[in-house]
């Protein structure tokens, strides 16, 4: 394969990180309720919150399309270029759904967006992810804790992996991120006042 040109994979991030940034959750919540979920349960845009606020079917939807906003770049990415490209687009539509440009810099946690951009990339990271928080969220009933869990999973099982070092750079990144996201549910565990599963948010 030859080598994509430089302005080439700068569209390719560039187009990852404005699709990531899309605010599914907003828009489906606002179409098919009229409710906005920053103004509902933790505020949060992702699809747990909008779950909680809009309902189930929102919800899935919403975790459909930020898994979907994660995976078609990386899947163009790794047909034109190498991993590192494929590594930097991941990123891109992962600080695109935390930082988005629509919304001010303020998005969601990146869990499913995580997750879309691992699942053509790096299935069995995402597996092993999933597995974790699936887990944990049978033990402790939170998601916020099991979505944590889950993003640790990623720098440790890259390297048993032996991922390339583009793709240890990025589940770093993930994981950190994640981490930082949740500081306030973290706050709200550690009070006694998260939402576990099966509650509903006021």
């Amino acid at each position: 394969m030859e080598a994509t040109p430089a302005f080439m994979q700068g569209a390719i991030v560039g187009a990852a990180y404005l699709l990531g940034a899309i605010p599914f959750g907003l828009l489906f919540a606002r179409w098919f309720t009229g409710k906005d979920p920053r103004q509902h349960g933790s505020g949060n845009i992702g699809a747990t919150n909008v779950s909680r606020t809009g309902g189930k079917a929102v919800g899935a939807l919403t975790l459909l399309a930020d898994m979907a906003k994660g995976a078609l770049p990386v899947l163009w990415a790794m047909h034109a270029g190498g991993e590192r490209l494929v590594a930097m687009t991941a990123a891109a539509a992962f600080l695109g759904h935390i930082f988005p440009v629509y919304l001010k810099f303020r998005g969601g946690k990146g869990v499913a967006t995580m997750f879309g951009v691992l699942l053509p990339w790096q299935p069995m990271m995402a597996v092993i992810a999933f597995v974790a928080w699936l887990a944990a969220l049978a033990i402790w009933r939170y998601v916020a804790l099991a979505s944590i869990l889950a993003g640790f999973t990623l720098p440790l099982s890259a390297w048993l992996l032996h991922a390339s070092t583009p793709c240890l750079a990025a589940a770093i990144l993930f994981c950190v991120l994640m981490l930082a996201r949740h500081h306030g549910n973290i706050r709200r565990m550690l009070d006694g006042v998260e939402d576990k599963v099966g509650e509903r948010a006021e």
